[in-house]
Protein backbone atom coordinates (compact mmCIF):
# COMPACT_ATOMS: atom_id res chain seq x y z
CA UNK A 1 0.00 0.00 0.00
CA UNK A 2 2.73 2.33 0.81
CA UNK A 3 4.21 1.49 -2.69
CA UNK A 4 0.93 2.26 -4.24
CA UNK A 5 1.37 6.02 -2.63
CA UNK A 6 4.45 6.61 -3.21
CA UNK A 7 4.43 6.08 -6.85
CA UNK A 8 1.44 8.86 -7.33
CA UNK A 9 -1.27 6.24 -7.95
CA UNK A 10 -3.39 7.89 -4.97
CA UNK A 11 -3.33 9.82 -2.13
CA UNK A 12 -2.78 9.38 1.38
CA UNK A 13 -6.37 9.52 2.90
CA UNK A 14 -7.82 7.05 0.13
CA UNK A 15 -7.61 4.28 2.32
CA UNK A 16 -8.66 5.75 5.30
CA UNK A 17 -11.84 7.12 3.31
CA UNK A 18 -12.33 3.55 1.70
CA UNK A 19 -12.25 2.18 5.10
CA UNK A 20 -14.47 4.57 6.85
CA UNK A 21 -17.55 3.89 3.94
CA UNK A 22 -16.92 0.18 4.60
CA UNK A 23 -17.86 -0.10 7.75
CA UNK A 24 -20.18 2.75 7.42
CA UNK A 25 -22.41 0.19 4.82
CA UNK A 26 -21.63 -2.85 6.60
CA UNK A 27 -23.24 -4.48 9.87
CA UNK A 28 -21.66 -4.60 13.26
CA UNK A 29 -20.48 -8.69 12.95
CA UNK A 30 -18.94 -7.80 9.79
CA UNK A 31 -17.19 -4.62 11.18
CA UNK A 32 -15.49 -6.64 13.82
CA UNK A 33 -13.80 -8.61 10.64
CA UNK A 34 -12.64 -5.60 8.76
CA UNK A 35 -11.69 -3.51 12.45
CA UNK A 36 -9.14 -7.17 12.91
CA UNK A 37 -7.36 -5.40 9.67
CA UNK A 38 -7.00 -2.31 10.79
CA UNK A 39 -5.90 -3.39 14.47
CA UNK A 40 -3.45 -5.59 12.78
CA UNK A 41 -1.81 -2.58 10.54
CA UNK A 42 -1.48 0.26 13.37
CA UNK A 43 1.98 -0.27 12.42
CA UNK A 44 1.32 1.01 8.94
CA UNK A 45 -0.63 3.87 10.34
CA UNK A 46 1.82 5.32 12.18
CA UNK A 47 4.30 5.30 9.49
CA UNK A 48 5.48 8.97 8.06
CA UNK A 49 3.08 8.28 4.87
CA UNK A 50 -0.18 7.44 6.50
CA UNK A 51 0.26 9.42 10.18
CA UNK A 52 -0.59 13.05 9.68
CA UNK A 53 -2.61 12.46 6.57
CA UNK A 54 -4.95 9.53 8.34
CA UNK A 55 -4.91 9.91 12.17
CA UNK A 56 -8.23 12.33 12.18
CA UNK A 57 -9.75 9.62 9.75
CA UNK A 58 -9.22 6.65 11.89
CA UNK A 59 -10.34 9.13 14.58
CA UNK A 60 -13.81 10.12 13.13
CA UNK A 61 -14.20 6.44 11.88
CA UNK A 62 -13.34 4.88 15.78
CA UNK A 63 -15.80 7.16 16.86
CA UNK A 64 -18.75 6.68 14.77
CA UNK A 65 -18.21 2.62 14.98
CA UNK A 66 -18.25 3.65 19.14
CA UNK A 67 -21.59 5.44 18.43
CA UNK A 68 -23.07 1.98 17.00
CA UNK A 69 -22.27 -0.66 19.77
CA UNK A 70 -23.91 -0.85 22.37
CA UNK A 71 -21.62 -0.45 25.79
CA UNK A 72 -23.28 -3.30 27.71
CA UNK A 73 -23.75 -6.12 24.59
CA UNK A 74 -20.46 -4.99 22.42
CA UNK A 75 -17.64 -4.47 25.62
CA UNK A 76 -15.33 -6.22 24.17
CA UNK A 77 -15.37 -4.50 20.85
CA UNK A 78 -15.64 -1.32 22.62
CA UNK A 79 -12.55 -2.18 24.59
CA UNK A 80 -10.51 -3.17 21.39
CA UNK A 81 -11.44 0.70 19.50
CA UNK A 82 -10.28 2.26 22.62
CA UNK A 83 -7.00 -0.01 22.87
CA UNK A 84 -6.18 0.93 19.23
CA UNK A 85 -6.47 4.36 19.46
CA UNK A 86 -4.08 4.35 22.70
CA UNK A 87 -1.63 2.54 20.81
CA UNK A 88 -2.16 4.73 17.70
CA UNK A 89 -1.78 7.94 19.24
CA UNK A 90 0.68 8.81 21.42
CA UNK A 91 0.51 9.30 25.25
CA UNK A 92 0.99 13.00 24.83
CA UNK A 93 -1.58 13.70 22.23
CA UNK A 94 -4.24 15.88 24.40
CA UNK A 95 -7.23 15.07 22.59
CA UNK A 96 -6.93 11.68 24.06
CA UNK A 97 -6.83 13.23 27.44
CA UNK A 98 -9.17 13.65 30.24
CA UNK A 99 -7.84 16.64 31.24
CA UNK A 100 -10.17 18.38 33.54
CA UNK A 101 -10.39 15.26 35.39
CA UNK A 102 -14.12 14.78 34.35
CA UNK A 103 -16.38 12.44 35.58
CA UNK A 104 -19.03 9.74 33.44
CA UNK A 105 -22.23 10.95 34.78
CA UNK A 106 -23.62 9.14 32.07
CA UNK A 107 -22.84 6.26 34.33
CA UNK A 108 -26.07 5.57 36.18
CA UNK A 109 -26.54 2.57 38.37
CA UNK A 110 -30.17 1.94 38.08
CA UNK A 111 -32.01 -0.36 40.82
CA UNK A 112 -35.40 -0.18 42.36
CA UNK A 113 -36.27 2.73 44.23
CA UNK A 114 -39.96 2.20 45.22
CA UNK A 115 -40.54 0.53 48.52
CA UNK A 116 -43.88 -0.67 47.80
CA UNK A 117 -42.18 -3.24 44.74
CA UNK A 118 -39.87 -4.69 46.74
CA UNK A 119 -39.56 -8.39 47.52
CA UNK A 120 -37.08 -8.25 50.03
CA UNK A 121 -37.86 -9.68 53.71
CA UNK A 122 -40.68 -11.56 52.00
CA UNK A 123 -40.41 -15.96 51.98
CA UNK A 124 -40.34 -16.36 48.29
CA UNK A 125 -40.13 -20.31 47.32
CA UNK A 126 -37.63 -21.11 44.22
CA UNK A 127 -39.09 -24.50 43.08
CA UNK A 128 -36.77 -26.12 40.75
CA UNK A 129 -33.61 -24.49 41.54
CA UNK A 130 -31.02 -27.03 41.93
CA UNK A 131 -28.20 -25.82 43.49
CA UNK A 132 -24.96 -27.91 42.43
CA UNK A 133 -22.66 -29.73 44.35
CA UNK A 134 -19.58 -27.50 46.24
CA UNK A 135 -21.16 -24.12 44.29
CA UNK A 136 -21.55 -23.04 48.22
CA UNK A 137 -18.64 -24.72 49.62
CA UNK A 138 -19.94 -26.99 52.79
CA UNK A 139 -23.05 -24.64 53.32
CA UNK A 140 -25.78 -25.16 51.59
CA UNK A 141 -26.90 -21.37 52.31
CA UNK A 142 -25.15 -18.20 53.40
CA UNK A 143 -24.85 -17.90 57.27
CA UNK A 144 -26.86 -15.86 59.14
CA UNK A 145 -26.46 -11.92 58.88
CA UNK A 146 -27.25 -10.10 62.37
CA UNK A 147 -27.78 -7.04 59.85
CA UNK A 148 -30.92 -7.63 57.71
CA UNK A 149 -30.98 -8.00 54.39
CA UNK A 150 -34.13 -5.71 53.62
CA UNK A 151 -35.14 -2.96 51.22
CA UNK A 152 -33.36 -0.47 53.47
CA UNK A 153 -30.02 -1.91 53.30
CA UNK A 154 -31.19 -2.61 49.56
CA UNK A 155 -31.20 1.05 48.61
CA UNK A 156 -28.38 2.21 51.18
CA UNK A 157 -26.00 0.15 49.37
CA UNK A 158 -26.83 0.63 45.76
CA UNK A 159 -27.06 4.84 46.40
CA UNK A 160 -23.32 4.51 47.44
CA UNK A 161 -22.70 3.93 43.16
CA UNK A 162 -24.07 7.53 42.81
CA UNK A 163 -20.77 9.15 45.27
CA UNK A 164 -18.16 6.40 42.95
CA UNK A 165 -20.05 8.36 39.67
CA UNK A 166 -19.24 11.88 40.86
CA UNK A 167 -16.94 12.19 43.92
CA UNK A 168 -17.59 16.22 43.79
CA UNK A 169 -20.89 15.53 46.40
CA UNK A 170 -18.91 13.61 49.05
CA UNK A 171 -17.60 17.74 49.55
CA UNK A 172 -21.21 18.85 50.24
CA UNK A 173 -21.71 19.01 53.84
CA UNK A 174 -24.92 16.92 53.92
CA UNK A 175 -24.36 14.63 51.23
CA UNK A 176 -21.38 13.67 53.00
CA UNK A 177 -23.11 12.81 56.22
CA UNK A 178 -25.15 10.59 54.05
CA UNK A 179 -22.15 8.75 52.33
CA UNK A 180 -20.62 8.31 56.24
CA UNK A 181 -23.74 6.79 56.88
CA UNK A 182 -24.11 4.12 54.53
CA UNK A 183 -20.92 3.58 53.98
CA UNK A 184 -20.47 2.36 57.74
CA UNK A 185 -24.02 0.06 57.08
CA UNK A 186 -22.39 -1.33 53.96
CA UNK A 187 -18.66 -2.35 55.61
CA UNK A 188 -20.39 -3.76 58.86
CA UNK A 189 -22.49 -6.12 56.51
CA UNK A 190 -19.35 -6.68 54.88
CA UNK A 191 -17.63 -7.35 57.91
CA UNK A 192 -20.64 -9.43 58.87
CA UNK A 193 -21.93 -11.60 56.55
CA UNK A 194 -19.70 -14.92 55.63
CA UNK A 195 -18.08 -15.74 52.36
CA UNK A 196 -18.56 -18.07 50.01
CA UNK A 197 -16.15 -21.18 49.77
CA UNK A 198 -13.73 -19.31 46.91
CA UNK A 199 -11.98 -22.77 46.26
CA UNK A 200 -14.84 -24.20 45.15
CA UNK A 201 -15.97 -21.28 43.26
CA UNK A 202 -12.45 -21.36 41.67
CA UNK A 203 -13.39 -25.39 40.78
CA UNK A 204 -16.58 -24.85 39.63
CA UNK A 205 -14.61 -21.71 36.69
CA UNK A 206 -11.97 -24.22 35.94
CA UNK A 207 -14.99 -26.88 34.93
CA UNK A 208 -16.54 -24.30 32.88
CA UNK A 209 -13.12 -23.36 30.86
CA UNK A 210 -12.54 -27.20 30.43
CA UNK A 211 -15.77 -27.80 29.37
CA UNK A 212 -15.45 -24.93 26.55
CA UNK A 213 -17.99 -22.81 28.10
CA UNK A 214 -17.31 -19.25 27.54
CA UNK A 215 -16.26 -16.52 30.11
CA UNK A 216 -19.61 -14.31 30.85
CA UNK A 217 -19.08 -11.16 32.51
CA UNK A 218 -21.46 -7.63 32.74
CA UNK A 219 -20.45 -4.50 32.16
CA UNK A 220 -22.97 -3.17 34.88
CA UNK A 221 -23.73 -4.15 38.12
CA UNK A 222 -27.01 -6.39 38.06
CA UNK A 223 -29.24 -4.77 40.70
CA UNK A 224 -31.77 -7.30 40.96
CA UNK A 225 -32.69 -7.86 44.96
CA UNK A 226 -33.09 -11.22 44.52
CA UNK A 227 -28.96 -11.27 43.75
CA UNK A 228 -28.10 -9.38 46.68
CA UNK A 229 -27.72 -11.87 49.45
CA UNK A 230 -25.71 -13.47 46.75
CA UNK A 231 -23.93 -10.88 45.51
CA UNK A 232 -22.79 -10.22 49.13
CA UNK A 233 -21.24 -13.35 50.00
CA UNK A 234 -19.59 -12.97 46.63
CA UNK A 235 -15.70 -12.16 47.34
CA UNK A 236 -15.14 -10.72 43.60
CA UNK A 237 -18.04 -9.05 44.04
CA UNK A 238 -16.68 -7.68 47.40
CA UNK A 239 -12.98 -6.19 46.10
CA UNK A 240 -15.41 -4.47 43.19
CA UNK A 241 -17.07 -2.16 45.97
CA UNK A 242 -14.06 -2.15 48.26
CA UNK A 243 -11.62 -1.19 45.17
CA UNK A 244 -13.67 1.94 44.43
CA UNK A 245 -13.75 3.12 47.94
CA UNK A 246 -9.88 3.33 47.43
CA UNK A 247 -9.95 5.17 44.39
CA UNK A 248 -13.06 7.32 45.76
CA UNK A 249 -10.61 8.42 49.13
CA UNK A 250 -7.51 8.98 46.83
CA UNK A 251 -9.35 11.61 44.73
CA UNK A 252 -10.85 13.08 47.62
CA UNK A 253 -7.56 13.61 49.17
CA UNK A 254 -5.61 14.28 46.27
CA UNK A 255 -4.28 17.19 44.77
CA UNK A 256 -5.95 17.47 41.42
CA UNK A 257 -5.25 20.85 39.46
CA UNK A 258 -9.21 21.58 38.50
CA UNK A 259 -10.29 21.11 41.98
CA UNK A 260 -12.56 24.32 43.04
CA UNK A 261 -11.52 25.79 46.14
CA UNK A 262 -14.41 25.06 47.94
CA UNK A 263 -13.45 21.00 47.47
CA UNK A 264 -11.42 20.60 51.30
CA UNK A 265 -11.66 18.42 53.11
CA UNK A 266 -11.76 18.91 57.30
CA UNK A 267 -9.80 17.39 59.97
CA UNK A 268 -12.42 15.01 60.99
CA UNK A 269 -13.09 13.73 57.13
CA UNK A 270 -9.68 12.85 56.70
CA UNK A 271 -9.80 10.91 60.09
CA UNK A 272 -13.06 8.85 59.05
CA UNK A 273 -11.15 7.73 54.97
CA UNK A 274 -8.05 6.79 57.07
CA UNK A 275 -9.68 4.78 59.49
CA UNK A 276 -12.18 3.14 56.35
CA UNK A 277 -8.96 2.39 54.27
CA UNK A 278 -8.12 0.64 56.77
CA UNK A 279 -11.34 -1.59 57.48
CA UNK A 280 -11.69 -1.62 53.66
CA UNK A 281 -7.77 -3.55 54.07
CA UNK A 282 -9.38 -5.81 56.43
CA UNK A 283 -12.27 -7.00 55.09
CA UNK A 284 -11.23 -7.14 51.54
CA UNK A 285 -8.53 -9.53 52.46
CA UNK A 286 -6.77 -8.28 48.94
CA UNK A 287 -4.95 -11.45 47.89
CA UNK A 288 -2.57 -9.24 45.73
CA UNK A 289 -2.53 -5.67 47.87
CA UNK A 290 0.63 -4.93 46.74
CA UNK A 291 -0.94 -5.00 43.32
CA UNK A 292 -3.51 -2.31 44.31
CA UNK A 293 -1.42 0.00 45.90
CA UNK A 294 1.00 -0.51 42.40
CA UNK A 295 -2.23 0.57 40.55
CA UNK A 296 -3.27 3.42 43.09
CA UNK A 297 0.11 4.63 42.67
CA UNK A 298 0.68 5.13 39.31
CA UNK A 299 -2.43 7.03 39.09
CA UNK A 300 -1.32 9.23 41.39
CA UNK A 301 1.85 9.98 39.13
CA UNK A 302 -0.57 10.38 35.81
CA UNK A 303 -2.27 12.86 38.17
CA UNK A 304 0.86 14.97 38.86
CA UNK A 305 1.56 14.53 35.01
CA UNK A 306 -1.73 16.37 33.87
CA UNK A 307 -1.21 18.65 36.84
CA UNK A 308 2.19 19.56 35.66
CA UNK A 309 0.25 20.22 31.76
CA UNK A 310 1.12 16.96 30.51
CA UNK A 311 4.92 17.49 29.46
CA UNK A 312 6.43 15.55 26.88
CA UNK A 313 8.02 12.10 27.99
CA UNK A 314 11.15 12.98 25.15
CA UNK A 315 13.97 14.06 26.57
CA UNK A 316 15.66 16.80 24.66
CA UNK A 317 19.82 16.36 25.51
CA UNK A 318 21.06 19.34 27.14
CA UNK A 319 23.22 21.77 25.73
CA UNK A 320 25.88 20.84 27.90
CA UNK A 321 26.58 17.90 26.21
CA UNK A 322 26.49 18.73 22.90
CA UNK A 323 30.40 19.55 21.68
CA UNK A 324 31.44 22.73 21.21
CA UNK A 325 32.15 23.32 17.09
CA UNK A 326 34.72 25.70 16.34
CA UNK A 327 33.87 28.61 14.27
CA UNK A 328 34.13 28.14 10.83
CA UNK A 329 33.93 32.35 9.70
CA UNK A 330 35.88 33.23 7.03
CA UNK A 331 37.18 37.08 8.10
CA UNK A 332 35.94 39.98 6.26
CA UNK A 333 38.29 41.49 3.93
CA UNK A 334 39.92 44.76 5.41
CA UNK A 335 38.06 47.41 2.69
CA UNK A 336 34.85 45.64 3.13
CA UNK A 337 35.39 47.06 7.19
CA UNK A 338 36.89 50.16 6.13
CA UNK A 339 40.25 49.12 7.09
CA UNK A 340 41.92 49.45 3.62
CA UNK A 341 43.90 52.60 2.43
CA UNK A 342 40.26 54.42 1.20
CA UNK A 343 38.82 53.25 4.30
CA UNK A 344 36.02 53.09 2.50
CA UNK A 345 33.22 50.74 3.69
CA UNK A 346 31.91 48.90 0.51
CA UNK A 347 27.44 48.36 0.48
CA UNK A 348 27.34 46.60 -2.16
CA UNK A 349 26.09 49.01 -4.65
CA UNK A 350 27.41 52.15 -6.02
CA UNK A 351 25.23 54.35 -4.60
CA UNK A 352 25.01 52.89 -1.40
CA UNK A 353 28.22 53.20 -1.10
CA UNK A 354 28.44 57.11 -1.95
CA UNK A 355 25.62 58.08 0.29
CA UNK A 356 27.34 55.84 3.25
CA UNK A 357 31.05 57.39 3.04
CA UNK A 358 29.87 60.86 2.24
CA UNK A 359 30.84 61.56 6.14
CA UNK A 360 33.08 59.34 8.48
CA UNK A 361 30.86 59.99 11.32
CA UNK A 362 26.83 59.21 10.14
CA UNK A 363 25.03 59.93 13.53
CA UNK A 364 27.23 63.29 13.47
CA UNK A 365 26.39 63.96 9.89
CA UNK A 366 22.42 63.31 10.65
CA UNK A 367 22.96 66.20 13.01
CA UNK A 368 23.50 68.49 10.66
CA UNK A 369 21.34 71.88 9.92
CA UNK A 370 21.00 70.26 6.14
CA UNK A 371 19.02 67.18 7.68
CA UNK A 372 16.64 69.72 9.28
CA UNK A 373 13.64 68.97 7.05
CA UNK A 374 11.23 71.05 9.08
CA UNK A 375 10.06 74.13 7.08
CA UNK A 376 9.75 77.90 8.74
CA UNK A 377 6.27 79.22 9.24
CA UNK A 378 6.86 81.82 6.39
CA UNK A 379 7.87 78.87 4.10
CA UNK A 380 5.22 76.73 5.09
CA UNK A 381 2.00 79.35 5.63
CA UNK A 382 3.29 81.79 2.79
CA UNK A 383 0.46 80.61 0.06
CA UNK A 384 -1.83 80.32 2.71
CA UNK A 385 -1.06 83.95 3.91
CA UNK A 386 -1.65 85.10 0.22
CA UNK A 387 -4.79 83.04 -0.14
CA UNK A 388 -6.18 85.01 3.04
CA UNK A 389 -5.99 88.17 1.69
CA UNK A 390 -9.09 89.62 0.36
CA UNK A 391 -7.60 91.95 -2.57
CA UNK A 392 -6.50 88.22 -4.05
CA UNK A 393 -10.32 87.02 -3.89
CA UNK A 394 -9.35 83.26 -3.74
CA UNK A 395 -12.61 81.67 -3.19
CA UNK A 396 -12.48 79.00 0.26
CA UNK A 397 -12.61 75.71 -2.53
CA UNK A 398 -9.27 76.59 -4.09
CA UNK A 399 -7.55 77.37 -0.48
CA UNK A 400 -4.99 75.31 0.49
CA UNK A 401 -6.24 75.34 3.83
CA UNK A 402 -9.34 72.84 2.95
CA UNK A 403 -6.73 70.07 1.95
CA UNK A 404 -6.48 67.54 4.94
CA UNK A 405 -3.09 66.45 4.23
CA UNK A 406 -2.26 70.24 4.74
CA UNK A 407 -4.27 70.57 7.37
CA UNK A 408 -2.33 67.39 9.24
CA UNK A 409 0.70 68.72 8.59
CA UNK A 410 0.06 72.25 9.64
CA UNK A 411 -1.22 71.18 12.88
CA UNK A 412 2.01 69.15 14.10
CA UNK A 413 4.19 72.53 12.00
CA UNK A 414 2.22 75.18 14.85
CA UNK A 415 2.76 72.57 17.34
CA UNK A 416 6.43 72.72 17.40
CA UNK A 417 6.69 76.81 16.59
CA UNK A 418 3.53 78.69 17.66
CA UNK A 419 2.51 79.36 20.75
CA UNK A 420 -0.87 80.07 19.47
CA UNK A 421 -1.08 76.33 19.27
CA UNK A 422 -1.72 76.06 23.16
CA UNK A 423 -3.43 79.30 24.03
CA UNK A 424 -6.94 78.95 25.14
CA UNK A 425 -10.00 80.84 22.99
CA UNK A 426 -13.55 80.46 23.17
CA UNK A 427 -13.77 80.75 19.77
CA UNK A 428 -15.86 77.81 18.24
CA UNK A 429 -14.60 76.24 15.12
CA UNK A 430 -16.43 74.20 13.04
CA UNK A 431 -14.06 72.41 10.70
CA UNK A 432 -10.37 72.42 10.66
CA UNK A 433 -10.02 74.58 7.94
CA UNK A 434 -11.70 77.31 9.76
CA UNK A 435 -9.47 77.04 12.41
CA UNK A 436 -6.62 77.05 9.98
CA UNK A 437 -7.87 80.43 8.75
CA UNK A 438 -7.79 82.47 12.07
CA UNK A 439 -4.32 80.75 12.47
CA UNK A 440 -2.70 82.35 9.06
CA UNK A 441 -4.30 85.87 10.09
CA UNK A 442 -3.07 85.67 13.51
CA UNK A 443 0.64 84.93 11.87
CA UNK A 444 0.38 87.28 8.80
CA UNK A 445 -0.09 89.72 11.87
CA UNK A 446 3.11 88.69 13.09
CA UNK A 447 5.02 87.67 10.65
CA UNK A 448 7.57 90.19 8.74
CA UNK A 449 5.56 92.80 6.57
CA UNK A 450 8.59 92.65 3.68
CA UNK A 451 8.32 89.44 2.92
CA UNK A 452 9.02 89.16 -1.17
CA UNK A 453 5.79 87.25 -2.01
CA UNK A 454 5.84 88.53 -5.51
CA UNK A 455 9.67 86.99 -6.58
CA UNK A 456 8.78 84.11 -4.42
CA UNK A 457 5.49 83.71 -6.78
CA UNK A 458 7.27 85.01 -10.41
CA UNK A 459 10.71 84.23 -10.08
CA UNK A 460 11.75 87.28 -12.88
CA UNK A 461 12.76 89.75 -9.93
CA UNK A 462 16.42 89.22 -8.42
CA UNK A 463 17.31 89.74 -4.76
CA UNK A 464 18.28 93.69 -3.98
CA UNK A 465 21.60 92.12 -2.37
CA UNK A 466 22.03 90.35 -5.91
CA UNK A 467 23.07 87.16 -3.91
CA UNK A 468 21.09 85.21 -6.87
CA UNK A 469 20.20 82.27 -4.35
CA UNK A 470 17.09 81.40 -5.81
CA UNK A 471 19.42 80.90 -9.23
CA UNK A 472 21.57 78.68 -7.32
CA UNK A 473 22.17 74.82 -8.64
CA UNK A 474 20.25 72.38 -7.65
CA UNK A 475 22.51 71.05 -5.17
CA UNK A 476 21.67 74.07 -3.02
CA UNK A 477 20.86 73.61 0.59
CA UNK A 478 17.85 75.78 -0.23
CA UNK A 479 16.70 73.56 -2.63
CA UNK A 480 17.40 70.56 -1.18
CA UNK A 481 14.93 71.02 1.65
CA UNK A 482 12.51 73.69 -0.30
CA UNK A 483 8.90 71.79 -0.22
CA UNK A 484 7.26 72.51 -3.87
CA UNK A 485 4.00 74.96 -3.39
CA UNK A 486 0.97 74.78 -4.65
CA UNK A 487 1.09 77.24 -7.80
CA UNK A 488 3.96 75.63 -8.48
CA UNK A 489 1.89 71.97 -9.25
CA UNK A 490 -0.61 73.82 -10.90
CA UNK A 491 2.22 75.25 -13.39
CA UNK A 492 4.25 72.50 -13.75
CA UNK A 493 0.62 70.11 -14.27
CA UNK A 494 -0.48 72.96 -17.09
CA UNK A 495 2.97 71.96 -19.31
CA UNK A 496 2.72 68.53 -18.59
CA UNK A 497 -0.60 67.49 -20.18
CA UNK A 498 -1.57 64.30 -21.32
CA UNK A 499 2.90 63.04 -20.75
CA UNK A 500 1.59 62.84 -17.04
CA UNK A 501 2.42 59.34 -16.85
CA UNK A 502 6.15 59.67 -18.06
CA UNK A 503 6.52 61.19 -14.88
CA UNK A 504 4.88 58.83 -12.50
CA UNK A 505 7.04 56.09 -13.28
CA UNK A 506 9.87 58.39 -11.77
CA UNK A 507 7.75 59.47 -9.06
CA UNK A 508 7.44 55.49 -8.14
CA UNK A 509 3.25 55.98 -8.01
CA UNK A 510 1.73 52.36 -8.49
CA UNK A 511 -0.47 51.11 -10.96
CA UNK A 512 -3.65 51.16 -8.74
CA UNK A 513 -2.62 54.20 -7.83
CA UNK A 514 -2.57 55.80 -11.46
CA UNK A 515 -5.73 53.98 -12.35
CA UNK A 516 -7.30 55.71 -9.68
CA UNK A 517 -6.17 59.37 -10.61
CA UNK A 518 -7.31 58.07 -14.62
CA UNK A 519 -10.89 57.09 -12.96
CA UNK A 520 -11.31 60.17 -11.38
CA UNK A 521 -10.95 62.58 -13.70
CA UNK A 522 -10.96 63.20 -17.69
CA UNK A 523 -9.18 66.35 -17.50
CA UNK A 524 -5.50 65.57 -18.62
CA UNK A 525 -4.34 68.76 -16.76
CA UNK A 526 -6.07 67.88 -13.68
CA UNK A 527 -4.74 64.58 -13.78
CA UNK A 528 -1.24 65.69 -14.03
CA UNK A 529 -2.32 68.21 -10.63
CA UNK A 530 -3.70 65.06 -9.16
CA UNK A 531 -0.42 63.02 -9.87
CA UNK A 532 1.99 65.92 -7.96
CA UNK A 533 -0.85 65.99 -5.37
CA UNK A 534 -0.53 62.06 -4.16
CA UNK A 535 3.38 62.21 -4.65
CA UNK A 536 3.30 64.99 -2.10
CA UNK A 537 1.12 63.27 0.09
CA UNK A 538 3.24 60.05 -0.01
CA UNK A 539 6.63 61.52 0.27
CA UNK A 540 5.46 64.50 3.14
CA UNK A 541 8.89 67.03 3.87
CA UNK A 542 10.73 64.76 1.62
CA UNK A 543 8.35 65.66 -1.23
CA UNK A 544 11.34 68.48 -1.95
CA UNK A 545 12.26 71.08 -5.22
CA UNK A 546 14.95 69.25 -5.68
CA UNK A 547 13.25 65.20 -5.79
CA UNK A 548 10.62 66.62 -8.55
CA UNK A 549 13.65 68.10 -10.38
CA UNK A 550 15.42 64.89 -10.37
CA UNK A 551 12.32 63.09 -11.57
CA UNK A 552 11.61 65.60 -14.12
CA UNK A 553 15.60 65.72 -15.76
CA UNK A 554 15.06 61.31 -15.63
CA UNK A 555 11.44 61.74 -17.26
CA UNK A 556 12.93 63.61 -20.35
CA UNK A 557 11.59 67.40 -19.61
CA UNK A 558 14.39 69.44 -18.85
CA UNK A 559 12.90 72.51 -19.89
CA UNK A 560 10.03 71.78 -17.02
CA UNK A 561 12.90 71.02 -14.42
CA UNK A 562 15.20 74.29 -15.57
CA UNK A 563 12.06 76.82 -15.49
CA UNK A 564 11.55 75.49 -12.02
CA UNK A 565 15.36 75.61 -11.11
CA UNK A 566 15.23 79.13 -11.91
CA UNK A 567 11.82 79.78 -9.59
Amino acid sequence: MTGVISVGICSATTPFVLLGDVLDCLPLDQCDKIFSFVEENVSTWKSNSFYSAGKNYLLRMCNDLLRRLSKSQNTVFCGRIQLFLARLFPLSEKSGLNLQSQFNLDNITVFNKNEQESTLGQQVKEDGMEVEEGEMGDEEAPAPCSIPIDYNLYRKFWTLQDYFRNPVQCYDKFSWITFVKYSDETLAVFKSYKLDDTQASKRKLEEMRTAGGEHVYFAKFLTSEKLMDLQLSDSNFRRHILLQYLILFQYLKGQVKFKSSNCVLNDDQTAWMEETTKLVYQVSAFAHGSQVNHILNTEENWNSWKNEGCPSFVKERSSETKPARPSRKRPAPEDFLGKGPDRKILMGNDELTRLWNLNPDNMEACKTDNREFMPSLEDFFEEAIEQADPTNMVEDEYKVVGNSNYGWRALRLLSRRSPHFFQPTNQQFKSLAEYLENMVIKLAKELPKDLPSEEIKTGEEEDENGDNLLKASNDSPSIQSKLVTNSQMDEIAAKLGGQWRALADHLEMKAAEIREIESDSEDVELQAKMLLVAWQDREGPQATMECLITALNAAGFTSIADGLSET
